[in-house]
């Protein structure tokens, strides 16, 4: 990274944002590759399909065929900063997940004898894979130098095509290698078949059909080289068939231009010069081998390498323009850094001429809207979807068309719970796409049909067959028999049911938002007054024992123990607080949540979680916690939410390769981070309203796609002022512990007046308090 030299504020409400550096240099794609981050620091464009990284290794997923290898896990990205080879460069890849998939077209760049196997990174040389030296990393590019054969090797893309430059040594046995077999949570027998076939000295295409996390994709692919091979060849290396057919007459292992198999691996061979440098295009589709080869020629008609490079570089620039934020290069690394891998995921997922493949198996069309998948729900719904609602609506709103897309297809009529590559994987808990579509109607994003938003809503909600939802609906709970995390699964989706209800209410739907009133309260029926926990329930209304408030397993969780899940009420704060004693009950409850010590023993069976990730029994690392520190505020103690969102930005977010404390999950993480940061977060989406916490620079600016510019101003902000004393709104006193949309979707100016201790009057009053159900 350059030295930024920056002053600790830049002028920008003066104007002059263009003076400041570009935003690019301040990114670290590194951050978040070394631990439970699962990033990866390749090339890729905002939102791109291709997402062409280096992977450091194959672990499989089962040693046996039978059991769960613990150390895949370390690889959902494909990545890990401590690993002393490279494997190649594969093209998709998932970033943050704590489950994984993907790791589509390794290339790898290799000389010398011919080897087809990656080899093992305890033996140098005993396969394709490389040691390495001097990666470089940033929005758009990865470079490094492959050790072993001595080659350098380039990285960037455009949205579906990847480029690679790699300059090599004098050598008449330099080669490309294809492995068609290698993937990311990889096990025999994933790969159902893959297609290769020569259509010249310079170009192939092909298909694989895998099975894995998404059980039955299909990607294409166009592979261009800007040198003719010399020669070519591959290997199948799947057990012997039954049945081989006259295949047999040819010796298909070299020269053959039409190959498919179950596990293809081939190699296209060169004589190269000194520095001399080789460039390879590969563009993916879902559709067919036409449509990558129409995304390869419409994206990249020509070799220029270094013009992608710059293209995607200002591609992220104009992405991360949307925000100003001033501060010390640290601030501003930690801050873009969090953006950058705020706008990952979802990705389009689409040709360049609208088609795609759809959850039924199908082509459709996307007439109108962008076509995106990889919807994270359970982890982006919090606070990554609402900060595109904020600053990306246009783009939002494909999505939601995208979702509703996914409702009209699916056999199960419902909306996407966790979808990549036209696929549903059903992961993890609730129906959170409903919360998204919501959010996205109440504040006042439209260019998608409301009323059939609704119906899909409505529908997804009154799936009985679906995770204990028909005994939901007539139990006003999840039972315990049979169902794992049934205390978590109520809890959700009675938000969710809110969510429906206030999409219900703006659409003028009075029964309808009566109905999901009534299943919005269903989180109480848990609440257990002689714990003070919400606790999982028998069909018989009596509770699951024994009970241990500190265990995350066999509880009735996920993610999460009952101190952290009895706060999940993100729509029904308040009476959560009667419930607890008040005000000054409940925010001792918080207190000590944050202070209590945790042993080990209570997470040490949970992959996404270490210590890093605690602060006290307050588990950063998981999604379900992320609204907690700002509860404080309907405990009329707001400046303790000021005091915990500051500590959690400095603490859980650092600038090294294992700096995220958790999963980003698909940039989950890093939107809480950027919501922190500007002095807002969005406990209830679909509520339209935002709960003040504190800002971490003095100055910001949000720039809306209307062409509005909102600044947010502490001018005293410093290690010491810390806690809000008051807010103006456009100069006008803001007594509010809240914003809504509105307020900020406007423009305008607010700034937070900052001092060393806490102002006790400001946002603590019952009319300053945000949106929250009726007690009563």
């Amino acid at each position: 990274m350059k030295p930024l030299m920056l002053a600790l504020i830049l002028p920008l409400a003066l104007g002059l944002q263009a003076q400041a550096p570009r935003r690019v240099e301040s990114v670290d794609p590194f951050i978040g590759t070394k631990g439970m981050g699962h990033a990866y620091p390749g090339a890729t464009v905002p939102f791109g399909f291709v997402q062409l990284s280096p992977d450091t290794d194959t672990a499989t997923y089962s040693l046996d065929g039978k059991t769960y290898h613990k150390d895949v896990y370390r690889y959902c990205a494909g990545y890990q900063h401590d690993d002393p080879t490279i494997v190649g460069f594969s093209h998709t890849h998932l970033h943050g997940t704590g489950h994984s998939d993907l790791g589509d077209l390794l290339v790898m760049p290799t000389v010398g004898p011919l080897k087809l196997d990656p080899g093992t990174a305890d033996q140098p040389g005993s396969g394709y894979r490389s040691r390495y030296k001097d990666e470089v990393a940033q929005p758009g590019y990865y470079a490094v130098t492959l050790t072993d054969p001595g080659v350098k090797a380039e990285l960037t893309t455009t949205p579906r095509v990847g480029m690679h430059r790699y300059t090599f040594p004098k050598s008449s046995d330099s080669r490309i290698v294809l492995d068609l077999v290698h993937s990311i949570y990889n096990y025999e027998g994933k790969v159902l078949w893959s297609r290769a076939q020569v259509k010249g000295p310079d170009l192939v295409t092909g298909y694989r059909h895998v099975r894995g996390w998404a059980r039955d994709r299909h990607l294409y692919f166009a592979m261009a080289f800007s040198k003719p091979f010399k020669a070519y060849g591959q290997q199948n290396q799947e057990p012997r068939p039954v049945y081989q057919g006259f295949w047999r007459k040819w010796d298909q292992t070299s020269g053959f231009p039409e190959m498919a198999g179950k596990a293809l691996k081939l190699h296209f061979d060169f004589d190269t010069e000194a520095r001399e440098s080789i460039q390879v295009k590969v563009a993916l589709s879902a559709v067919s081998e036409e449509g990558a080869l129409a995304n390869l020629r419409a994206e990249v008609p020509h070799w220029d390498f270094d013009c992608v490079r710059a293209e995607a570089s200002n591609a992220w620039e104009k992405e991360l323009a949307r925000i100003d934020f001033a501060g010390t290069e640290a601030q501003r690394r930690a801050f873009y850094t969090a953006f950058y891998h705020s706008l990952l995921g979802p990705v389009e997922f689409q040709d360049v001429d609208g088609r795609y493949r759809g959850v039924d198996g199908q082509i459709h069309e996307a007439k109108g809207f962008t076509n995106y998948t990889v919807f994270s729900l359970w982890d982006t719904h919090r606070a990554l979807h609402p900060l595109y609602t904020l600053i990306e609506p246009r783009r939002e709103v494909d999505m939601v068309q995208s979702m509703l897309a996914h409702f009209d297809q699916s056999p199960w009529r419902m909306l996407p719970i966790w979808s990549h590559h036209g696929q549903e994987n059903w992961c993890m808990i609730g129906y959170h796409a409903v919360s998204v579509i919501a959010d996205a109607w109440m504040k006042g994003l439209r260019g998608f049909d409301g009323a059939r938003a609704f119906a899909a809503m409505k529908a997804t909600a009154t799936t009985a067959g679906y995770d204990g939802l028909g005994d939901y609906m007539k139990l006003g709970w999840v039972p315990d028999e049979g169902n794992s995390s049934s205390a978590s699964k109520t809890l959700e989706y009675a938000y969710d049911d809110c969510a429906i209800a206030q999409m219900a209410r703006a659409l003028g739907r009075k029964e309808d938002e009566a109905a999901f009133l009534h299943r919005a309260h269903a989180s109480r029926h848990l609440w257990d007054p002689k714990t003070g926990f919400m606790r999982a329930r028998r069909r018989d209304g009596s509770w699951r024992e024994p009970f241990d408030a500190m265990q995350t397993h066999d509880q009735g969780y996920i993610e999460g123990n009952a101190w952290n899940y009895s706060l999940y009420m993100p729509h029904d704060a308040a009476w959560l607080v009667k419930q607890s004693g008040g005000g000054e009950a409940f925010g001792r409850h918080l207190d000590e949540l944050f202070t209590m010590h945790l042993d080990d023993r209570f997470f040490a069976e949970t992959e996404d979680l270490g210590r890093e990730s605690m602060m006290g029994n307050y588990a950063h690392g998981n999604e379900p916690s992320h609204h907690v520190p700002y509860l404080y505020v309907w405990a009329g103690q707001p400046w303790k939410t000021q005091e915990k969102v500051r500590a959690i930005l400095g603490q859980m977010y650092q600038n090294r390769p294992d700096g995220l404390c958790g999963n980003d999950d698909v940039g989950q993480m890093s939107a809480w981070y950027l919501f922190g940061a500007l002095g807002f977060y969005p406990v209830a989406p679909g509520s339209n309203e935002y709960v003040i916490g504190a800002p971490a620079s003095r100055e910001m600016a949000i720039n809306f796609e209307s062409g509005r510019r909102l600044v947010l101003k502490a001018p005293r902000l410093d290690a010491k002022n810390i806690y809000i004393q008051g807010v103006t709104l456009n100069g006008r006193p803001w007594t509010k512990a809240y914003f809504r949309h509105e307020d900020l979707a406007q423009g305008g100016e607010i700034v937070y007046l900052m001092g060393p201790k806490p102002n006790w009057a400001w946002g603590t009053g019952p009319e300053a308090q945000p949106y929250s159900l009726p007690v009563d």
